[in-house]
């Protein structure tokens, strides 16, 4: 076998570059693919630490059809050049052949290290302890110079991506076989994109690593879920989601058990429970709100419960950065987004020359579109929550009129109808999000996630609950309320799975997966192909919307609904396989950036979490039997409404003192976490003093 040999830095240059053109009988390069052993058609190394026997395929990157080869070749120079030069450093294989439309990548020692780093992951040191990666010490670091070791392959797939898409034009030049030119500083990832000549570029799966980890994950009867495996090949964005879907649905056992035994020993409840499922309402006042007995319980059961779950997630959030390395994430001033564009100019604080846009007109832009736009969403929704209760009010009618079986699944058409409308809206508003935000063109990418998110919380709030405050707050109509919650809890669940699940398969097995039949001797550049004709997996957003809806509900209205913990419970003990199978088997691997935490969703679900108290009090006012024992005491309404923000007050006071009292992080972790800081700023010191010295 031979080694590979080039540019030191894990780069080729472009003389070494120049090999790919020499063709290779079809299949012949690709099939070297198959057991990732060097062939002779990828670029080259000389950095001796990065030469190695095998190189393992990483991304695969689709070209236009029409791409020239000397655009290819062009392409494969500046992909394997080192940095220095303007290169992302990589390792390039020009596929089946050096005219063909697909490439594979993948990255050198030396490449991995240095991203390694800029990341500011952590790894094991020598000791055994979790350290702040330093490039300069690396020989220090245990299992350093085996990368499939070191590194998980979701780590060395997104350092790919994090390479290319920081690729930057160093000087005005031409792009060969194409009438587009780079201007100084243009991300050229990009901008090859926009002409053409990249169409696609995907992380490619193990064969072998994703078959253990589905008959670990989803394929057995275990319960469990192999959440280290998911983060090693999945990365730490998709793992923090499973293991949040996981420690919230055993979160939900307790308010399950409570609502059971409330609606089994509560004769009221049980009568509540027959109204809400037949559609029909109650009589007489004593009828028409929560019994306080079960409530009660349940209200305040609700507002502490969503407390301690959060507090207690958040010491496992952290325990789950330690231990996957993403606890030192770097805050670095770092190249800006791809997506960003603008007039060249220096960065007044990193001295770079890159695209500036202004703050002002970024300010303006929101001001005077995306407010707005988002405004008009919002608009919408209310159209629609008027018309649902015109709708309510004439089937209640015709009920009335008729009062038959088909009157009263009639009472059910308006509630099933304002879903289908607000899941619609929800679709389309996140693709007008997208594009809002886009618009508004943020420089780094966490911005542009903040405002995405943000925009997308705040519609998600006013759309599924907006209807239900109004029900609960002025229309003070508990039995409508109680309806509108197990119409919600049901068909929601429902058309979430026909839409997530059962239709992706369909399509996957039918109209897919008769186009990507293969077999053991097919050539490796058709089972890549394959894999890049899978659809793009849509990303986390719609699952946490859908897990903070479900929050939602469980907090905020649960005390007039007792068994919206049971059905939530069943909902997502199936929730969590589906998903599962759905990222391994119905959409391409995605490239998962290293996460911390779940971000900005945490503190949406802490909000809901304080919210949940002002809901929980106002609804326990509603009860009949609260309201006559405050006649009985003689006391006004304004006296009624002060002692309710009395008691709103001290549940907060109460929620604040749990959360002070429950650590966001255990004492181990916070140690830990003490350590990597107090030894990265010695690291730090050390580098400036030699810097000095010499």
């Amino acid at each position: 076998m031979r080694k590979a040999g080039g540019d030191e830095g894990g780069g080729g240059s472009s003389k070494t570059a120049e090999q790919p053109e020499a063709k290779t009988p079809a299949g012949a390069a690709l099939s070297k693919l198959s057991d990732t052993t060097i062939g002779p058609d990828w670029t080259k190394v000389s950095c001796p630490c990065c030469v190695s026997e095998r190189v393992e395929p990483l991304v695969l990157v689709k070209l236009g059809e029409k791409v020239r080869p000397e655009t290819k070749r062009w392409l494969i120079r500046v992909i394997g050049a080192p940095q220095k030069d303007g290169g992302a450093a990589l390792l390039a294989h020009p596929g089946e052949e050096a005219t063909g439309d697909i490439m594979v990548l993948s990255a050198p020692r030396c490449t991995l290290l240095k991203a390694t780093e800029e990341l500011g992951l952590c790894k094991t040191y020598r000791n055994g302890e979790m350290e702040a990666f330093s490039y300069n010490d690396r020989d220090n670091f245990k299992d350093s110079d085996n990368m499939e070791v070191f590194l998980t392959l979701a780590e060395r797939q997104y350092i790919v991506k994090y390479e290319l898409d920081g690729l930057r034009a160093q000087r005005d030049l031409r792009i060969p076989g194409l009438s587009d030119a780079l201007q100084h500083r243009d991300n050229i990832w990009r901008k090859l994109g926009s002409a053409g000549v990249i169409v696609d570029t995907l992380p490619l799966h193990n064969p072998n690593q994703l078959k253990d980890l589905s008959e670990a994950w989803y394929a057995g009867n275990q319960l469990a879920q192999p959440l280290d495996s998911v983060n090693g090949y999945f990365g730490s964005s998709v793992a923090f989601y499973f293991s949040f879907l996981d420690f919230y649905t055993w979160s939900l056992l307790p308010p399950a058990i409570l609502g059971l035994t409330i609606t089994y020993f509560s004769g009221e409840v049980q009568k509540e429970m027959e109204e809400s499922l037949s559609g029909s309402s109650a009589t007489n006042d004593d009828e028409s709100g929560p019994a306080v007995s079960g409530h009660m319980i349940q209200a305040v059961f609700s507002m502490l419960w969503s407390t301690v779950v959060m507090e207690l997630w958040k010491r496992r959030s952290s325990s789950l950065s330690y231990r996957w390395g993403t606890m030192n994430l770097a805050e670095r001033f770092a190249e800006p987004r791809p997506g960003f564009h603008g007039g060249l100019g220096v960065n007044p604080v990193t001295g770079r020359v890159e695209p500036l846009f202004p703050d002002w007109q970024r300010d303006l832009r929101i001001a005077l579109v995306s407010i707005p736009v988002v405004g008009l969403f919002l608009g919408l929704v209310v159209l629609g929550m008027l018309c649902f209760y015109w709708g309510e009010a004439q089937v209640q009618e015709l009920h009335r009129d008729w009062d038959s079986l088909l009157s009263q699944t009639l009472l059910y058409v308006p509630s099933v109808l304002h879903i289908s409308y607000t899941n619609v809206l929800a679709t389309v508003y996140r693709t007008v999000a997208k594009s809002l935000t886009e618009y508004e063109n943020h420089r780094e990418e966490s911005a542009f996630e903040n405002h995405l998110t943000a925009k997308v919380l705040v519609f998600t709030f006013f759309n599924y609950f907006a209807v239900l405050f109004h029900i609960a707050f002025f229309k003070q109509d508990v039995p409508l309320l109680r309806k509108r919650l197990a119409s919600l809890l049901i068909i929601t669940q429902l058309v979430n799975q026909v839409t997530e699940v059962v239709i992706p398969f369909l399509v996957d097995r039918f109209i897919s997966a008769p186009h990507r039949t293969e077999s053991e001797d097919d050539p490796q550049e058709d089972k890549f192909r394959n894999q890049s004709t899978l659809p793009t997996f849509p990303g986390l957003f719609a699952e946490y919307i859908e897990l903070l809806v479900q929050f939602g509900y469980l907090s905020l209205f649960s005390c007039v609904f007792p068994l919206t913990a049971v059905l939530l419970l069943i909902n997502n003990l199936t929730e969590i396989r589906t998903d599962a199978y759905k990222i391994c088997k119905l959409f391409r691997k995605p490239f998962s950036p290293p996460a911390a935490n779940m971000r900005v969703w945490q503190i949406a679900f802490e909000v809901l979490s304080f919210v949940s108290v002002v809901s929980n009090c106002w609804l326990l006012l509603l009860s009949p039997w609260l309201q006559k024992l405050f006649q009985e005491g003689g006391l006004s309404s304004t006296n009624v409404l002060l002692l309710a923000v009395l008691v709103e007050h001290v549940l907060i006071l109460v929620k604040v003192v749990l959360a002070v009292l429950i650590p966001d992080e255990p004492d181990w972790v916070r140690k830990k976490r003490e350590h990597i800081e107090f030894t990265s700023m010695q690291a730090l010191r050390e580098q400036k003093l030699h810097c000095e010295g010499s």
